[in-house]
């Protein structure tokens, strides 16, 4: 894991870019807004706050290890089960971190000034399926052509050389979210590309275990499916790597940490 001073970026000349105290002109490595994008977190915030706090109940655990990560170079990895429910709820908790909170997002007060320098990796595909989808990709997406699959079918393309330049350039400017198997399908493999960021990048590495919000949301993570439902959230310790350890010794680390190891009741013998 390496110290790196976080970039900033500023619509502002240079010389001038002092005068932004308030941070009204930042803009991130992709050239958008961090004031509209308070703004889109803000609005969102509280159209989903009371999915998490009165239709179902989120409870928290692990908040202790983010209060004191640095700005930037913070990769969280996380198993995944909804398209935007799960990436909503780690930003009510990174902006409640923010704000000083403990394994809680209540009351909402964090919604004011959200932190704006969190981003997620998304498929491509996923953000373009509509008007809604596409407003969630101006809050931090960064979207990557996925190699092995398309429209919920198994397919074999060039890999996207470009996104782990995204992914480094996000990672520079603040915290990432990032979901190593590509699928909301549980237990399902770590894609390798996940190794090759934590060699290039050494990040510090926060493994997550999300659990509930297949059952109470439908895939998209959209909408209501079913009330009252217990969902979690939980941050583990930083992940100690290597960077020079093997691509597989990686993606097998990464495996354990985010608890998708097959319990041996699933598993069928022949």
């Amino acid at each position: 894991m390496i110290s790196k001073k976080p970039t900033c970026y500023s619509f502002l000349p240079r010389p001038l870019a002092w005068l932004d105290f308030a941070g009204f002109f930042e803009k991130d490595p992709f050239g958008n807004s961090l004031f509209i994008k308070r703004i889109l977190m803000a609005v969102v915030g509280w159209i989903t706050y009371f999915r998490y706090t009165l239709y179902n109940k989120l409870t928290i655990e692990g908040t202790e290890h983010l209060a004191n990560l640095p700005v930037n170079n913070v990769i969280f990895l996380s198993n995944h089960q909804t398209y935007f429910a799960d990436v909503i709820a780690f930003y009510h908790i990174f902006c409640s971190v923010k704000w000083g909170f403990r394994n809680s997002i209540v009351p909402p007060v964090y919604l004011l000034w959200p932190r704006a320098r969190n981003y997620y990796v998304a498929a491509s595909e996923t953000m373009k399926g509509g008007l809604v989808p596409r407003a969630f990709a101006l809050g931090g997406a960064i979207q990557i052509e996925r190699s092995w699959r398309a429209k919920g079918q198994d397919v074999k393309r060039e890999v996207d050389d470009t996104a782990s330049e995204r992914i480094a350039l996000a990672l520079e400017h603040g915290w990432v979210i990032s979901f190593p198997q590509g699928t909301t399908s549980p237990y399902a493999p770590i894609r390798k590309g996940t190794a090759h960021i934590l060699k290039n990048t050494h990040p510090i590495v926060i493994p997550v275990v999300i659990n509930g919000f297949r059952r109470a949301f439908d895939k998209k993570g959209l909408r209501l499916k079913k009330r009252n439902t217990q969902l979690s959230v939980r941050f583990k310790p930083p992940m100690p790597y290597d960077a020079d350890e093997s691509v597989e010794a990686l993606v097998e680390k990464v495996r354990q940490a985010i608890e998708q190891e097959i319990p041996k009741q699933k598993l069928t013998w022949l």
